[in-house]
């Protein structure tokens, strides 16, 4: 088919590794004989992107990613919805997750947080036998 593109980056077709595999289930004598279901594999470390990318990606996803697609009957469209599926992951591990901000807690919120420790310490403790006098 066609290169990949993801954002700035292209993938080489030939850098993916497509198979086809007969599909199961009920369907006759067609299901078991054609095969239409695609299977798309990626190995990321050989690929032609840069460092720092295939870093991250290795980093989400592991050495390959590999998409199946079986949802039509036809050879093409699954082709095509494996490419797409493997675009969008590919897309997705791109994305940049932003660093967390370290928060803490608000004087109020320590102050009700002390506040409801005593309560419950209260409720506790008139929960106790009193104490027996000789």
């Amino acid at each position: 088919m066609d290169d990949l593109t993801i954002g700035e980056h292209t993938i080489p077709d030939a850098e993916l590794e497509e198979s086809f595999e007969t599909s199961g289930g009920p369907g006759g004598q067609h299901a078991n004989r054609s095969e239409t279901v695609v299977r798309l594999r990626f190995h990321i470390p050989g690929s032609s992107l840069p460092e720092d990318v295939r870093h991250r990606l290795i980093h989400r996803y592991g050495e390959t990613i590999e998409v199946k697609a079986s949802e039509s009957r036809s050879q093409f469209r699954n082709r095509a919805l494996a490419r797409q599926q493997l675009k969008e992951k590919l897309e997705e591990g791109l994305k940049k997750t932003p660093r967390r901000r370290k928060t803490r807690p608000s004087r109020a919120s320590k102050r009700r947080r002390v506040a409801e420790k005593r309560a419950r310490g209260e409720i506790k403790k008139l929960r106790q036998d009193p104490p027996l006098d000789d």
